[in-house]
């Protein structure tokens, strides 16, 4: 049954715990710089060639403070002034094209990059394993899916490009104002030192401001595909209030975090902006003077003057390229710390035909984590090949953990587990899972046609394999019911079915998958008695050509099972069929005194 945790805070501080020991690990990571350009590198084509359109079109930018020095000192010579109008109307538009195409190829190369690291991060999430998924929310994946990713563009079309551009232009500029006047530049140079100053005192508390930021944007995301995922049980509970406020909270946080971002990277723009209007009145002041006693002509002045206003684009570029990367290496930090997890080997196997595979346990011993209590404590037991053999017992004793490790979700602490006479980590673990039918106990079902999730395990199973399935599970009226049969939409999450109908499905696409061993966890447990009944046929009847695994709390599902397991307190304490254990197990004969079963 979907709960809802009300009051999260504790665990939330927990996590808060967790992010900042993951944002300081991860300041000055080397790393991350490699990691950021190695998102670029594959696109190195593209940006040599944008950045040398920008920079050509900057080259014709820089002529213009010249042409129009020559163009006063024509109107002091009562020259004519068409030529130079010209040149600097063709400077203009040649600047404008230029620049606009290395912009394009710019922000074409950093959509690639988005793309190229959103297909890299979602195989990396796909082949994670469960444990490590486990210390995730999916809102937080999801956050750095999207919104970490998106940052990159940026990163690649500002950053790493607008860093090229902006150095020539500021390095073209100084240069013209050497050559237009030396003492002025010592004034100008003066400046830029001490912006150079105040941006790498600023950069690193951007980057932690960035981080930070991220971090709670996908806690946000987080909380509201919490409730989300249980929105009817919120909606039951009379929680929309409370559920409101916790996720205003988290919003508000993430907001508080993005201003603090903001607020560092405007003061480096403030502070970079009023460094250069001081240049300018500096440079004003002494070229004033310089063209009063005659050592400098007014148009060199106002050349002199452009020169200056055109260091305010590449300086207020490089302080944006500047904070870009921080945020970016913040990103990049969060990306990677997905991408430094071990990924499970591939996935693609194909069908696996053969006998049926027997399950073995020896003295295994399992505990989700280090700070968690035993889950199993030397469970041994033997499910022979072929037939049906059942795990039962009282909630919690570890009868579903017997299928996350049979299907290698997790690995045990100690203990053996052997499939079909191989010790289970010799198997190459596509190759088990193509072997194996697994229900869930929640019964999954996927957004899409009712087809979809019927062969969602099997793509390539045919109508007459389909029609097969469909018998055994009773689902052929349900399908006849539907407005367009087969092809009918099934809702987010299925929706649109009922609790039985789900479950009935979840076993019919773990049937299509022609299992070797078919596990089923609580297969029934949401069907009527009728269906109960129909499906107990079901089960018997594929136990005839595969070992079926079942963990049930109602014994009348498993009652005619070959050999039943009993557990209690993570361990094993009795085996035998039905009878055997009515006789011998005080347990059993409680469970199944309780169910009112018969001992016959």
């Amino acid at each position: 049954m979907t709960t809802v945790e009300v009051a999260p805070l504790e665990r939330e501080h927990k996590e808060r715990g967790r992010e900042s020991e993951i944002t300081e690990a991860d300041q000055g990571r080397r790393g991350s710089w490699r990691s950021l350009v190695g998102q670029v590198v594959p696109y190195k084509g593209m940006l040599v060639l944008g950045s040398a359109l920008t920079l050509m079109g900057s080259f014709a930018g820089l002529a213009m403070p010249m042409l129009t020095k020559s163009t006063i000192d024509l109107f002091g010579q009562g020259g004519a002034s068409g030529g130079p109008i010209l040149w600097l109307s063709a400077a203009v538009v040649i600047g404008a094209l230029m620049s606009a195409a290395g912009r394009f190829l710019l922000e074409r190369m950093g959509e690639g990059v988005v793309l190229t690291s959103r297909i890299d991060l979602v195989n990396r999430i796909m082949r994670l394993r469960v444990r490590d998924v486990d210390q995730f929310k999916a809102g937080d994946l999801l956050t750095r899916v999207s919104s970490d990713t998106t940052l990159l563009r940026s990163v690649c079309t500002e950053a790493f490009a607008g860093t090229a551009s902006a150095v020539f232009m500021f390095l073209g500029a100084l240069a013209m104002m050497a050559i237009t006047d030396a003492p002025l530049l010592l004034v100008t140079l003066g400046v830029v030192v001490l912006v150079g100053l105040m941006v790498a005192l600023v950069g690193p508390k951007i980057r932690r401001a960035s981080l930070r930021a991220q971090v709670a944007l996908g806690r946000m995301n987080s909380t509201l595909e919490r409730v989300l995922q249980a929105l009817r049980t919120v909606k039951a509970s009379g929680a929309e209030g409370r559920e409101i406020a916790i996720v205003s909270t988290a919003a508000s946080d993430a907001r508080n975090q993005g201003v603090a971002a903001i607020a560092w990277k405007s003061t480096a723009g403030i502070g970079a902006w009023t460094l250069i209007q001081l240049a300018f009145l500096a440079v004003l002041g002494v070229g004033g003077a310089r063209v009063a006693d005659g050592s400098m002509t007014v148009s060199a002045l106002i050349a002199f003057l452009l020169y200056l206003f055109y260091l305010v684009s590449p300086i207020g570029q490089l302080i944006s390229s500047y904070t870009l990367m921080q945020q970016g290496l913040a990103a990049v930090a969060r990306i990677d710390e997905i991408r430094r997890l071990p990924s499970e080997s591939s996935m693609d196997f194909p069908g696996v035909d053969g006998e049926p595979l027997g399950v073995i346990f020896d003295n295994v011993t399992f505990r989700y984590a280090d700070n968690r209590t035993l889950v199993h404590d030397g469970v041994s037991f033997v499910a022979p090949a072929g037939g049906m053999t059942a795990l039962v017992g009282p909630s919690g004793v570890g009868k579903s953990t017997v299928f996350s490790l049979v299907e290698r979700f997790y690995e045990p602490q100690a203990g053996v587990i052997t499939i079909g006479g191989r010790n289970i980590r010799d198997w190459c673990l596509g190759e088990l899972r193509a072997s194996l039918g697994y229900v869930e106990q929640d019964s999954p079902v996927l957004e899409g046609t009712f087809r979809e999730n019927l062969t969602y395990a099997n793509p390539e199973a045919t109508d007459d394999d389909i029609q097969q399935v469909l018998t055994k599970t009773r689902l052929n009226d349900v399908v006849d019911r539907l407005p367009q049969g087969l092809e009918t939409p099934v809702g987010n999450r299925g929706v649109m079915l009922s609790g039985g109908e789900r479950q009935r499905i979840a076993i019919a696409r773990a049937l299509l998958r022609k299992p070797r061993l078919l596990l089923l966890d609580e297969a029934t447990s949401q069907l009527d008695a009728v269906n109960e009944m129909r499906l107990r046929e079901v089960i018997a009847e594929v136990a005839r050509d595969t070992t079926v695994l079942v963990v049930a709390h109602r014994l009348s599902t498993v009652i005619g099972a070959d050999r039943i397991i009993v557990m209690e307190s993570g361990r094993v304490r009795g085996a035998g069929n039905h009878q055997e254990l009515m006789a011998s197990d005080e347990l059993y004969r409680e469970l199944a005194t309780t169910q009112l079963i018969p001992v016959v």
